[in-house]
C-alpha cells in the first residue's frame, strides 16, 4: 500500500534509466545477466486457462512498517524470533479467524530477498503452509525495500531471482498458492513492466499461468495495460485501487474511475489491494454522500460484484493502521482477531456476493 502516490529516490534518474534500459534488452535477447541459468524460452502458444477471479475473496496481512523493508519481514502478531511450530500455530489461528470473523478464502502475504534466503524462511513457510492447510489460496508478491530503495524498481535483480527459484522450487506444486512477481511497479513505464512480467513467466514456465498474478502497471494502478500484451496471456491481473488518491469524488466518479482503470478486463482482475478507514467510526452501510470514504467504498464495492471481479482487502491485519478490518486480541501466542468496522465487513462480503446492499 502507498499512502502517496508520488516518489522520491536519491538513485540518479540516470542510473535507473540505465539499469532499466539494460534488463530490457536482456529481456528482448537473452535473459537477465541475473537470471538463473536455468531459464528456459517462453513457452509455445496455446489455450489460456479458465479464469475465476471471483474465487478470490481475501485479506492482506502486512508487517507493521507496509512491508517495505531492507531486513526481515515480520507479519503483525508473529515474531522473527519464533520457530517453525509457534508460527504455524499463531499462523494457523489467525487464518482461521480471517475465516471465521469476515468469510475470507484468500490471503495476501509479502516476500523480500530477505525472508526467503534466510534461516528465517523457514519460521516464515510456515504462514503459507498454515493458510494453505487451511485451503486458503495464498498470493506471495514481492515488496521493494524502503527509504532509497523505496523507488517502484526490483531492488537487486542478483538477489530477486534466486528468491523466486526458492519460492517456486517450495511452491510449485501447491495449487493453493500464486505468484505476483512485483508489488506496485511503478519505477517503469507499461512497457518495461509488462517485458519484465513475460521474463518471470518464461523463466517459470512449469508454473501455470492462472497461478500468476501480474501487477497493473504504475502503482498497480490501471490493468489495460498489461492486459492487452498477449505474452501475459493466461494470468491474472492485480488491481490496487484508494479512495484517499482523491480528496473527495461522488459515488458515481468513483464508479467512472475505477472502471476506466479495468477497461475489458474485469474477468483476469483481482483487485489485491483497496482499503478505507475503519478504525474512525464510519458507517459504510449508509449512503453519506458528502463523505469521499463513504462514496468510495460503497462504489468499489458495488463495482467488484457487478463486474464479478476478486477481491482482497488491504489490510485485514496491520498493526496500528486506522484501514485494518481485524485487530489481534487474547492471547499473544494463542493469537484471535476482532473486527474493528461492522460495516466495513459487510460492503467486503457484499463485494463478495454475498449480504446486503446499502441503506438510503
Amino acid at each position: 500500500m502507498r499512502k502517496t502516490p508520488t516518489r522520491a529516490s536519491s538513485v540518479s534518474p540516470r542510473l535507473r534509466a540505465a539499469l532499466v534500459a539494460v534488463a530490457v534488452a536482456a529481456i528482448s535477447g537473452s535473459t537477465l545477466a541475473a537470471t538463473p541459468a536455468t531459464a528456459s524460452p517462453a513457452p509455445s502458444a496455446k489455450a489460456a486457462p479458465a479464469l475465476d477471479p471471483t474465487s478470490f475473496k481475501g485479506v492482506n496481512w502486512a508487517d507493521p512498517r507496509d512491508n517495505f523493508a531492507d531486513d526481515l519481514l515480520q507479519l503483525s502478531g508473529l515474531s522473527t524470533s519464533d520457530t517453525y511450530r509457534q508460527t504455524y500455530t499463531k499462523a494457523d489461528r489467525i487464518i482461521s479467524a480471517f475465516r471465521a470473523n469476515l468469510g475470507a478464502d484468500t490471503v495476501r502475504l509479502p516476500i523480500n530477498p530477505y525472508t526467503v534466503d534466510g534461516a528465517y524462511w523457514k519460521s516464515y513457510r510456515a504462514v503459507i503452509d498454515a493458510a494453505s492447510d487451511r485451503g486458503f489460496k495464498v498470493i506471495v508478491s514481492y515488496w521493494e525495500g524502503t527509504g532509497a530503495r523505496k523507488d517502484g524498481f526490483i531492488d537487486d535483480q542478483a538477489a530477486y531471482w534466486p528468491m523466486w527459484d526458492t519460492v517456486v522450487k517450495a511452491y510449485g506444486n501447491d495449487r493453493h498458492v500464486y505468484f505476483e512477481p512485483m508489488n506496485e511497479p511503478h519505477g517503469y513505464t507499461d512497457t518495461e513492466w509488462a517485458d519484465i512480467a513475460a521474463q518471470w513467466l518464461s523463466t517459470y514456465p512449469k508454473v501455470p499461468r492462472d497461478r500468476v498474478f501480474v501487477s497493473g502497471a504504475g502503482y498497480n494502478d490501471h490493468v489495460t495495460s498489461v492486459c492487452a500484451d498477449p505474452r501475459l496471456k493466461g494470468t491474472y491481473l492485480s488491481l490496487h485501487h484508494y479512495g484517499f488518491w482523491k480528496s473527495y469524488a461522488t459515488y458515481d466518479e468513483w464508479v467512472a474511475d475505477l472502471k476506466v482503470r479495468i477497461g475489458d478486463c474485469a474477468g483476469r482482475t483481482v483487485a489485491d489491494e483497496f482499503g478505507a478507514p475503519m478504525t474512525t467510526g464510519l458507517d459504510y452501510n449508509v449512503k453519506t454522500p458528502d463523505d469521499n470514504y463513504v462514496n468510495y467504498v460503497q462504489a468499489v464495492t458495488d463495482t467488484f460484484r457487478e463486474l464479478k471481479m476478486g477481491s482482497v482487502y488491504w489490510p485485514g491485519l496491520r498493526t496500528d493502521d486506522t484501514y485494518s478490518l481485524q485487530k489481534l486480541v487474547g492471547d499473544p501466542d494463542r493469537p484471535w482477531l476482532a473486527t474493528t468496522n461492522r460495516s466495513g465487513a459487510d460492503r467486503l462480503a457484499w463485494a463478495w456476493g454475498r449480504g446486503r446492499p446499502v441503506a438510503d
